[in-house]
């Protein structure tokens, strides 16, 4: 019984892995660098602070939190504007929407950073 529950498990997990590289490898190699690209632009920011559910975080701390996140929403996460929109925007656990205040104490919703950096990307692309 005890080897049939440990072949289950590791045959559940095994699915489980190969169900998320799937997921990751239909993600067009375009859009994944795209969203690395608005990650980093935020982890460069050393001057701002990433406001998530009231809390302050540095560029660093934030990059590798939206980097988990997306990692953990994957699945619905088909294009950088997904990300934004999915990811980057809001607390999934409280609905509040993710900020950057900059060192002059300016904020802004880090959703519209985003599209503003995207945009950007798409421009240079072209």
């Amino acid at each position: 019984m005890k080897a049939l529950i440990l072949t289950i498990t590791v045959t559940a997990l095994a699915l489980s892995v190969c169900s998320a590289a799937l997921r990751a490898a239909d993600l067009p190699r375009a859009e994944e660098k795209q969203i690395e690209a608005l990650i980093a632009a935020i982890e460069r920011m050393a001057d701002t602070t990433f406001i998530r559910n009231g809390r302050s975080y540095g560029a660093a701390a934030a990059a590798e939190f939206l980097r988990r996140k997306w990692r953990h929403r994957e699945a619905e996460v088909g294009s950088a504007d997904d990300f934004i929109e999915k990811v980057a925007s809001f607390s999934s656990t409280t609905g509040q929407p993710y900020l950057i205040r900059f060192s002059d104490g300016r904020e802004t919703p880090c959703a519209i950073f985003l599209r503003t950096e995207l945009s950007s990307l798409r421009k240079k692309e072209q």
